[in-house]
């Protein structure tokens, strides 16, 4: 079980570790675990003016599709890191998965894109493979104001 403690350190080494390159787009997403909702947790994003993410209580579909990645990319890299000796082989496993899967990885449901393509089809329009019938483009199922990400609420951190 995690202790505050532990999930505090873990982002006071993060933000110690990535300060220059977080910023206020950074989102910080989590379950609503005692340590996530505790008023020490929430006081070190709001200093450092990053976003709280959670998922919605009592309802765990809400990180399936993130539980899934992590799933089928420890099934990828299982065998690769059981020979690793310390950190640097790990990072770099994880790091070579990371683009694998971002840039090469195709996918049926993004449109038979890997999720960088995906990304770019859907903010630009254009789709890279030259096939006789292009998707349409998505729509989106809900606006940003529906899923929280208003203003108000972005620079809301009052405990």
């Amino acid at each position: 079980s995690l202790e505050v403690d532990f999930v505090l350190d873990t982002v006071s080494r993060l933000i110690e570790e990535h300060g220059v390159s977080l910023h206020a787009e950074t989102i910080i997403h989590s379950d609503q675990g005692c340590h996530y909702t505790s008023h020490s947790f929430i006081r070190i994003l709001c200093d450092k003016k990053l976003r709280q993410s959670m998922s919605r209580r009592g309802n765990c579909w809400d990180n399936a599709p993130q539980e899934s990645f992590f799933g089928h990319m420890k099934d990828h890299i299982k065998a690769k890191l059981n020979e690793c000796t310390g950190f640097a082989g790990v990072q770099s496993i994880v790091d070579d998965y990371m683009d694998y899967y971002n840039n090469r990885r195709y996918q049926w449901h993004l449109a038979k894109l890997a999720p960088n393509e995906y990304y770019k089809f859907v903010t630009t329009g254009e789709y890279p493979l030259d096939i006789p019938h292009v998707p349409a483009l998505p729509v989106a199922a809900k606006e940003p104001a529906e899923l929280g990400a208003s203003a108000s609420k972005k620079d809301n951190c009052t405990l």
